[in-house]
């Protein structure tokens, strides 16, 4: 009995695409922390920013103009998990050649944890294989921010 080749082997068809809308000259350019946490406490959800931890990446270009940001996990009261198959996955579809990762501390408290830092070496040096260089990482609120690169710990 013939088995047609179509129907024997089936799989899904797996297509890149990507568009960015935005002019590149009309994308906000990162230059200092502060930039970056401007450029992000404007597309935060003020209802949400107190109540859950939220994780975001925000991309950028090879002059560091912004790309897009990007909601990569949503968790509960203190603590939400990032996957690194996520962030980079998102990365490498938008065609980022750097990022800043971020994430919100519903309880105002600006400290990194040990988790946050552990996950800041991981990140990075996945980064640095796929040649997508992890600028900072901030932990943020509603008034302040606390960035790592500002205070010398990226790896």
């Amino acid at each position: 009995m013939e088995h047609d080749t179509k129907t024997m082997f089936k799989a899904a068809e797996i297509q890149i695409i990507y568009r960015n809308k935005v002019p590149v000259h009309e994308r906000p350019k990162i230059t200092s922390s502060n930039e970056a946490y401007k450029v992000l406490r404007a597309t935060w959800d003020e209802n949400r920013i107190e109540l859950i931890e939220q994780f975001k990446i925000m991309l950028l270009n090879r002059g560091n103009r912004v790309i897009g940001i990007s909601e990569i996990s949503t968790g509960g009261i203190d603590g939400c998990t990032a996957d690194p198959r996520i962030v980079y996955g998102t990365a490498l579809k938008a065609g980022a050649c750097g990022m800043i990762l971020v994430h919100n501390h519903p309880s105002g408290n600006l400290d990194p944890s040990q988790a946050d830092i552990d996950l800041t070496r991981k990140l990075s040096g996945a980064g640095k294989f796929l040649d997508i260089q992890v600028l900072d990482h901030l932990v943020i609120n509603r008034h302040r921010y606390h960035s790592f690169a500002d205070e010398g710990m990226m790896p």
